[in-house]
């Protein structure tokens, strides 16, 4: 799996040289390099919700598991992990924001 991965982030890195290596003309960009850019963004943007998503389900796992343990503390527990899980997700809301900049230089 991580050859994979390792693939697909090779591939990305040298997609995305071509796409930025363009001369700026007067003309808005088209063809291949906007698409290039916006696979990009989307892939970026994949990544960074996989992450997120990925953190937020251990976080949860974890609150839960603490809750049962000791379920006095429940309050506690449930205050923090919704600000956490707010701070996790404001992290694919930039991601996004930095996407669309990108698309739309």
């Amino acid at each position: 799996m991580k050859k994979y991965i390792f693939i697909i982030l090779i591939f990305i890195a040298l997609t995305s040289i071509q796409a930025f290596a363009q001369e700026e003309s007067g003309a808005k960009d088209t063809g291949i390099s906007f698409g290039m850019i916006a696979l990009a963004c989307v892939i970026g943007v994949g990544i960074g919700a996989a992450g997120v998503g990925i953190g937020q389900g251990l976080a949860t796992k974890s609150a839960v598991e603490g809750i049962a343990r000791n379920p006095g503390t429940s309050g506690k527990v449930t205050v923090t992990l919704i600000i956490g899980l707010a701070m996790m997700e404001s992290l694919v809301i930039y991601t996004l924001v930095v996407a669309l900049i990108i698309l739309f230089r």
